[in-house]
Protein backbone atom coordinates (compact mmCIF):
# COMPACT_ATOMS: atom_id res chain seq x y z
CA UNK A 1 0.00 0.00 0.00
CA UNK A 2 1.26 3.46 -0.89
CA UNK A 3 2.54 5.51 2.03
CA UNK A 4 -0.04 8.28 1.57
CA UNK A 5 -2.94 5.83 1.63
CA UNK A 6 -1.46 3.84 4.52
CA UNK A 7 -1.25 7.03 6.58
CA UNK A 8 -4.97 7.70 5.98
CA UNK A 9 -5.87 4.11 6.95
CA UNK A 10 -3.78 4.35 10.13
CA UNK A 11 -5.55 7.60 11.11
CA UNK A 12 -8.97 6.05 10.48
CA UNK A 13 -8.17 3.01 12.61
CA UNK A 14 -6.83 5.18 15.41
CA UNK A 15 -9.95 7.37 15.32
CA UNK A 16 -12.24 4.33 15.28
CA UNK A 17 -10.44 3.01 18.35
CA UNK A 18 -10.96 6.33 20.14
CA UNK A 19 -14.58 6.46 19.01
CA UNK A 20 -15.19 2.96 20.35
CA UNK A 21 -13.64 4.01 23.66
CA UNK A 22 -15.77 7.17 23.85
CA UNK A 23 -18.88 5.11 23.18
CA UNK A 24 -17.82 2.65 25.92
CA UNK A 25 -18.62 -0.04 23.35
CA UNK A 26 -19.30 -3.11 25.50
CA UNK A 27 -21.47 -1.20 27.96
CA UNK A 28 -23.25 0.55 25.08
CA UNK A 29 -24.22 -2.80 23.54
CA UNK A 30 -25.37 -4.08 26.93
CA UNK A 31 -27.43 -0.94 27.58
CA UNK A 32 -29.08 -1.19 24.15
CA UNK A 33 -30.15 -4.76 24.93
CA UNK A 34 -31.66 -3.53 28.21
CA UNK A 35 -33.50 -0.70 26.47
CA UNK A 36 -34.83 -3.04 23.76
CA UNK A 37 -36.19 -5.34 26.47
CA UNK A 38 -37.80 -2.43 28.31
CA UNK A 39 -39.34 -1.17 25.05
CA UNK A 40 -41.18 -4.47 24.68
CA UNK A 41 -42.74 -4.20 28.14
CA UNK A 42 -46.50 -3.49 27.64
CA UNK A 43 -46.54 -1.46 30.89
CA UNK A 44 -43.89 0.95 29.64
CA UNK A 45 -46.40 3.56 28.46
CA UNK A 46 -48.19 3.62 31.82
CA UNK A 47 -45.70 6.43 32.49
CA UNK A 48 -45.58 8.39 29.19
CA UNK A 49 -42.85 10.83 30.28
CA UNK A 50 -40.53 8.04 31.35
CA UNK A 51 -41.37 6.05 28.22
CA UNK A 52 -40.49 8.94 25.92
CA UNK A 53 -37.21 9.50 27.76
CA UNK A 54 -36.35 5.81 27.46
CA UNK A 55 -37.23 5.68 23.77
CA UNK A 56 -35.10 8.75 23.07
CA UNK A 57 -32.15 7.14 24.83
CA UNK A 58 -32.69 3.94 22.87
CA UNK A 59 -32.91 5.76 19.54
CA UNK A 60 -29.79 7.85 20.21
CA UNK A 61 -27.75 4.86 21.36
CA UNK A 62 -28.90 2.76 18.42
CA UNK A 63 -27.96 5.55 16.00
CA UNK A 64 -24.44 5.78 17.46
CA UNK A 65 -23.84 2.03 17.32
CA UNK A 66 -25.23 1.76 13.79
CA UNK A 67 -23.10 4.70 12.60
CA UNK A 68 -19.96 3.09 14.04
CA UNK A 69 -20.66 -0.23 12.37
CA UNK A 70 -21.31 1.46 9.03
CA UNK A 71 -17.98 3.26 9.23
CA UNK A 72 -16.20 -0.01 9.99
CA UNK A 73 -17.91 -1.65 7.02
CA UNK A 74 -17.07 1.24 4.70
CA UNK A 75 -13.42 0.98 5.74
CA UNK A 76 -13.40 -2.74 4.90
CA UNK A 77 -15.08 -2.11 1.54
CA UNK A 78 -12.56 0.61 0.63
CA UNK A 79 -9.65 -1.64 1.62
CA UNK A 80 -11.10 -4.46 -0.50
CA UNK A 81 -11.35 -2.13 -3.49
CA UNK A 82 -7.79 -0.96 -2.91
CA UNK A 83 -6.58 -4.55 -2.72
CA UNK A 84 -8.26 -5.38 -6.03
CA UNK A 85 -6.73 -2.28 -7.59
CA UNK A 86 -3.27 -3.35 -6.45
CA UNK A 87 -3.65 -6.92 -7.72
CA UNK A 88 -4.93 -5.77 -11.11
CA UNK A 89 -2.67 -2.68 -11.27
CA UNK A 90 -5.80 -0.60 -11.84
CA UNK A 91 -4.90 3.03 -11.16
CA UNK A 92 -8.54 4.19 -11.31
CA UNK A 93 -9.55 1.72 -8.58
CA UNK A 94 -6.62 2.78 -6.42
CA UNK A 95 -7.57 6.44 -6.77
CA UNK A 96 -11.25 5.75 -6.07
CA UNK A 97 -10.39 3.72 -2.97
CA UNK A 98 -8.06 6.46 -1.70
CA UNK A 99 -10.78 9.10 -2.15
CA UNK A 100 -13.25 6.90 -0.26
CA UNK A 101 -10.74 6.52 2.59
CA UNK A 102 -10.26 10.29 2.80
CA UNK A 103 -14.05 10.74 3.05
CA UNK A 104 -14.27 8.04 5.73
CA UNK A 105 -11.48 9.75 7.68
CA UNK A 106 -13.44 13.02 7.75
CA UNK A 107 -16.67 11.30 8.81
CA UNK A 108 -14.94 9.31 11.56
CA UNK A 109 -13.40 12.53 12.89
CA UNK A 110 -16.85 14.15 12.95
CA UNK A 111 -18.39 11.17 14.77
CA UNK A 112 -15.53 11.24 17.26
CA UNK A 113 -16.38 14.83 18.14
CA UNK A 114 -20.10 14.02 18.39
CA UNK A 115 -19.24 11.20 20.80
CA UNK A 116 -17.93 13.85 23.19
CA UNK A 117 -21.54 15.00 23.69
CA UNK A 118 -22.13 12.54 26.51
CA UNK A 119 -22.37 14.89 29.48
CA UNK A 120 -25.23 14.81 31.94
CA UNK A 121 -27.30 17.45 30.13
CA UNK A 122 -25.64 17.53 26.70
CA UNK A 123 -28.69 16.10 24.91
CA UNK A 124 -30.98 18.84 26.30
CA UNK A 125 -32.40 21.95 24.69
CA UNK A 126 -30.68 25.09 25.96
CA UNK A 127 -31.15 28.72 26.86
CA UNK A 128 -28.75 31.15 25.20
CA UNK A 129 -28.34 34.66 26.63
CA UNK A 130 -26.47 37.51 24.97
CA UNK A 131 -25.68 40.73 26.84
CA UNK A 132 -24.02 43.82 25.39
CA UNK A 133 -20.93 45.10 27.20
CA UNK A 134 -20.01 48.70 27.89
CA UNK A 135 -19.89 50.89 24.80
CA UNK A 136 -23.46 51.93 24.08
CA UNK A 137 -24.79 51.53 20.54
CA UNK A 138 -21.62 49.88 19.18
CA UNK A 139 -21.73 47.10 21.79
CA UNK A 140 -25.49 46.71 21.43
CA UNK A 141 -25.14 46.28 17.67
CA UNK A 142 -22.49 43.61 18.31
CA UNK A 143 -24.91 41.79 20.65
CA UNK A 144 -27.50 41.74 17.87
CA UNK A 145 -24.94 40.38 15.39
CA UNK A 146 -24.14 37.53 17.82
CA UNK A 147 -27.84 36.75 18.24
CA UNK A 148 -28.18 36.55 14.46
CA UNK A 149 -25.07 34.32 14.24
CA UNK A 150 -26.42 31.78 16.73
CA UNK A 151 -29.87 31.87 15.15
CA UNK A 152 -28.37 31.11 11.73
CA UNK A 153 -26.30 28.28 13.21
CA UNK A 154 -29.35 26.77 14.91
CA UNK A 155 -31.47 26.98 11.77
CA UNK A 156 -28.74 25.28 9.72
CA UNK A 157 -28.73 22.44 12.29
CA UNK A 158 -32.49 22.06 11.96
CA UNK A 159 -33.03 23.35 15.50
CA UNK A 160 -35.98 25.48 16.57
CA UNK A 161 -35.43 28.93 18.11
CA UNK A 162 -37.92 30.44 20.60
CA UNK A 163 -37.59 33.95 22.02
CA UNK A 164 -37.81 34.50 25.79
CA UNK A 165 -36.59 38.08 26.24
CA UNK A 166 -35.33 40.86 24.01
CA UNK A 167 -34.35 44.35 25.22
CA UNK A 168 -33.66 46.77 22.37
CA UNK A 169 -30.89 49.36 22.42
CA UNK A 170 -31.71 53.06 22.46
CA UNK A 171 -30.57 53.65 18.87
CA UNK A 172 -29.81 50.19 17.42
CA UNK A 173 -28.97 46.66 18.40
CA UNK A 174 -29.85 44.84 21.61
CA UNK A 175 -29.00 45.41 25.25
CA UNK A 176 -29.83 41.77 25.94
CA UNK A 177 -31.65 38.80 24.49
CA UNK A 178 -32.53 35.31 25.64
CA UNK A 179 -33.71 32.47 23.43
CA UNK A 180 -34.37 28.76 23.74
CA UNK A 181 -32.67 26.56 21.16
CA UNK A 182 -34.54 23.29 20.85
CA UNK A 183 -32.92 20.23 19.29
CA UNK A 184 -31.00 17.10 20.20
CA UNK A 185 -27.60 17.96 21.75
CA UNK A 186 -28.27 21.72 21.57
CA UNK A 187 -26.68 22.28 24.99
CA UNK A 188 -23.83 19.88 24.26
CA UNK A 189 -22.86 21.74 21.11
CA UNK A 190 -23.19 25.26 22.54
CA UNK A 191 -22.07 24.89 26.17
CA UNK A 192 -18.51 25.99 25.39
CA UNK A 193 -19.77 29.30 23.92
CA UNK A 194 -20.24 30.77 27.39
CA UNK A 195 -17.86 33.70 27.81
CA UNK A 196 -16.99 37.11 26.37
CA UNK A 197 -16.79 37.71 22.60
CA UNK A 198 -14.70 40.63 21.29
CA UNK A 199 -15.31 42.52 18.03
CA UNK A 200 -12.85 44.84 16.27
CA UNK A 201 -14.19 46.80 13.28
CA UNK A 202 -14.71 50.19 11.68
CA UNK A 203 -17.83 51.38 13.45
CA UNK A 204 -20.82 52.10 11.18
CA UNK A 205 -21.97 54.52 13.90
CA UNK A 206 -18.78 56.61 13.90
CA UNK A 207 -18.89 59.53 11.43
CA UNK A 208 -15.07 59.58 11.43
CA UNK A 209 -14.88 55.89 10.47
CA UNK A 210 -12.63 54.98 13.38
CA UNK A 211 -11.88 51.46 14.52
CA UNK A 212 -13.76 50.33 17.64
CA UNK A 213 -13.47 47.36 19.99
CA UNK A 214 -16.73 46.02 21.44
CA UNK A 215 -17.61 43.25 23.84
CA UNK A 216 -20.66 41.09 24.48
CA UNK A 217 -21.13 38.13 26.80
CA UNK A 218 -22.82 34.84 25.99
CA UNK A 219 -24.23 32.43 28.54
CA UNK A 220 -25.54 28.96 27.64
CA UNK A 221 -27.34 26.69 30.09
CA UNK A 222 -29.55 23.60 29.67
CA UNK A 223 -33.33 23.42 29.74
CA UNK A 224 -34.24 20.96 32.49
CA UNK A 225 -37.43 19.07 33.26
CA UNK A 226 -39.25 18.38 36.51
CA UNK A 227 -37.35 15.11 37.02
CA UNK A 228 -34.35 17.18 38.12
CA UNK A 229 -34.97 18.57 41.59
CA UNK A 230 -33.64 22.08 42.15
CA UNK A 231 -34.81 23.70 45.39
CA UNK A 232 -35.38 27.45 45.25
CA UNK A 233 -36.47 29.06 48.54
CA UNK A 234 -38.75 32.11 48.50
CA UNK A 235 -36.45 33.91 50.95
CA UNK A 236 -33.60 33.59 48.44
CA UNK A 237 -35.55 35.31 45.66
CA UNK A 238 -36.10 38.92 44.68
CA UNK A 239 -38.77 39.35 42.00
CA UNK A 240 -39.16 42.62 40.10
CA UNK A 241 -41.75 43.47 37.48
CA UNK A 242 -41.41 46.08 34.76
CA UNK A 243 -42.89 47.12 31.46
CA UNK A 244 -41.63 45.07 28.54
CA UNK A 245 -39.76 46.75 25.70
CA UNK A 246 -39.31 45.77 22.08
CA UNK A 247 -41.63 43.78 19.86
CA UNK A 248 -44.91 42.49 21.21
CA UNK A 249 -47.61 45.00 20.35
CA UNK A 250 -49.04 47.89 22.34
CA UNK A 251 -50.04 45.76 25.31
CA UNK A 252 -46.49 45.05 26.44
CA UNK A 253 -45.85 48.75 27.05
CA UNK A 254 -49.03 49.31 29.10
CA UNK A 255 -48.68 46.73 31.88
CA UNK A 256 -45.83 45.54 34.12
CA UNK A 257 -45.88 42.06 32.59
CA UNK A 258 -42.11 41.48 32.33
CA UNK A 259 -40.44 39.66 35.23
CA UNK A 260 -36.87 39.85 36.52
CA UNK A 261 -35.88 37.23 39.08
CA UNK A 262 -32.70 37.42 41.20
CA UNK A 263 -31.33 34.49 43.19
CA UNK A 264 -29.70 36.30 46.11
CA UNK A 265 -27.20 33.62 47.28
CA UNK A 266 -25.61 33.20 43.84
CA UNK A 267 -26.37 36.57 42.24
CA UNK A 268 -27.93 34.81 39.23
CA UNK A 269 -30.45 37.00 37.38
CA UNK A 270 -33.00 35.88 34.78
CA UNK A 271 -35.76 37.80 33.04
CA UNK A 272 -38.69 37.04 30.78
CA UNK A 273 -41.06 39.29 28.81
CA UNK A 274 -42.25 37.11 25.93
CA UNK A 275 -45.83 36.72 27.20
CA UNK A 276 -48.59 39.23 28.00
CA UNK A 277 -49.29 37.38 31.23
CA UNK A 278 -47.08 38.26 34.18
CA UNK A 279 -48.00 34.90 35.69
CA UNK A 280 -46.69 33.01 32.63
CA UNK A 281 -43.56 35.14 32.48
CA UNK A 282 -42.92 34.41 36.16
CA UNK A 283 -43.27 30.66 35.52
CA UNK A 284 -40.87 30.85 32.59
CA UNK A 285 -38.39 32.90 34.63
CA UNK A 286 -38.54 30.30 37.42
CA UNK A 287 -37.80 27.54 34.89
CA UNK A 288 -34.85 29.56 33.61
CA UNK A 289 -33.57 30.15 37.13
CA UNK A 290 -33.75 26.44 37.99
CA UNK A 291 -31.86 25.71 34.78
CA UNK A 292 -29.19 28.29 35.62
CA UNK A 293 -28.76 26.84 39.12
CA UNK A 294 -28.46 23.36 37.64
CA UNK A 295 -25.85 24.55 35.13
CA UNK A 296 -24.04 26.28 37.99
CA UNK A 297 -23.81 22.96 39.83
CA UNK A 298 -22.67 21.15 36.67
CA UNK A 299 -19.82 23.60 36.29
CA UNK A 300 -18.75 23.11 39.88
CA UNK A 301 -18.73 19.34 39.37
CA UNK A 302 -16.65 19.71 36.22
CA UNK A 303 -14.18 21.93 38.11
CA UNK A 304 -14.48 24.62 35.45
CA UNK A 305 -14.20 27.43 37.96
CA UNK A 306 -12.30 29.61 35.53
CA UNK A 307 -15.21 29.65 33.09
CA UNK A 308 -17.66 30.45 35.88
CA UNK A 309 -15.50 33.34 37.04
CA UNK A 310 -14.99 34.75 33.55
CA UNK A 311 -18.71 34.81 32.87
CA UNK A 312 -19.39 36.77 36.06
CA UNK A 313 -16.67 39.38 35.70
CA UNK A 314 -16.67 42.61 33.73
CA UNK A 315 -17.48 42.22 30.04
CA UNK A 316 -14.21 43.55 28.68
CA UNK A 317 -10.51 42.99 28.21
CA UNK A 318 -8.91 39.84 29.59
CA UNK A 319 -12.02 37.65 29.70
CA UNK A 320 -12.79 36.98 26.05
CA UNK A 321 -12.94 33.48 24.60
CA UNK A 322 -13.05 34.52 20.94
CA UNK A 323 -11.88 37.52 18.96
CA UNK A 324 -13.65 38.70 15.79
CA UNK A 325 -11.42 41.07 13.84
CA UNK A 326 -13.01 42.69 10.75
CA UNK A 327 -10.53 45.59 10.36
CA UNK A 328 -7.75 46.08 9.29
CA UNK A 329 -7.86 42.39 8.25
CA UNK A 330 -10.45 39.64 8.66
CA UNK A 331 -9.71 36.90 11.17
CA UNK A 332 -11.78 35.16 13.82
CA UNK A 333 -9.72 33.33 16.43
CA UNK A 334 -10.72 31.19 19.40
CA UNK A 335 -8.37 32.15 22.22
CA UNK A 336 -8.71 28.78 23.97
CA UNK A 337 -8.06 26.40 21.10
CA UNK A 338 -6.14 28.61 18.66
CA UNK A 339 -8.57 27.80 15.81
CA UNK A 340 -8.63 30.61 13.23
CA UNK A 341 -10.87 31.33 10.24
CA UNK A 342 -10.36 34.04 7.65
CA UNK A 343 -13.92 33.86 6.33
CA UNK A 344 -15.34 36.21 8.94
CA UNK A 345 -18.67 36.72 7.19
CA UNK A 346 -19.18 32.97 6.96
CA UNK A 347 -18.73 32.63 10.71
CA UNK A 348 -21.08 35.55 11.42
CA UNK A 349 -23.59 33.80 9.14
CA UNK A 350 -23.50 30.77 11.46
CA UNK A 351 -20.52 28.67 10.32
CA UNK A 352 -19.42 27.80 13.86
CA UNK A 353 -18.85 24.04 13.73
CA UNK A 354 -15.04 24.20 13.51
CA UNK A 355 -14.93 26.32 16.67
CA UNK A 356 -17.48 24.19 18.51
CA UNK A 357 -15.77 20.90 17.65
CA UNK A 358 -12.34 22.20 18.67
CA UNK A 359 -13.59 23.59 21.99
CA UNK A 360 -15.34 20.31 22.84
CA UNK A 361 -12.13 18.39 22.14
CA UNK A 362 -10.18 20.96 24.18
CA UNK A 363 -12.56 20.53 27.09
CA UNK A 364 -12.20 16.74 26.93
CA UNK A 365 -8.40 17.02 26.86
CA UNK A 366 -8.48 19.23 29.97
CA UNK A 367 -10.66 16.65 31.71
CA UNK A 368 -8.27 13.87 30.76
CA UNK A 369 -5.30 15.87 32.03
CA UNK A 370 -7.04 16.47 35.36
CA UNK A 371 -7.78 12.74 35.57
CA UNK A 372 -4.15 11.88 34.87
CA UNK A 373 -2.98 14.31 37.53
CA UNK A 374 -5.38 12.88 40.09
CA UNK A 375 -4.24 9.33 39.25
CA UNK A 376 -0.62 10.36 39.67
Amino acid sequence: MRAETQAVVDEIRQSLTLLRRHLDWDNALKRLEELNALAEDPQLWDNPDNAQKLMRERSNLEDKITAYRKLEQRLEDALTLYGLGESEEDEDSLQEAHEQLVQIKAEVAKKEVESLLSGEADANDCYLEVNAGAGGTEAQDWAQILVRMYTRWAEAKGYKVEWVEESEGEEAGLKSATMIIRGHNAFGWLKTETGVHRLVRISPFDSQARRHTSFASVWVYPVIDDSIEIEVLDKDLRVDTYRASGAGGQHVNKTDSAVRMTHIPTGIVVQCQNDRSQHKNRATAMSMLRARLYEHELRKREEAAEAETAAKTEIGWGHQIRSYVLQPYQMIKDLRTGVEKGNAQGVLDGDLDDFLEASLAYRLDRGSQRGDQESA
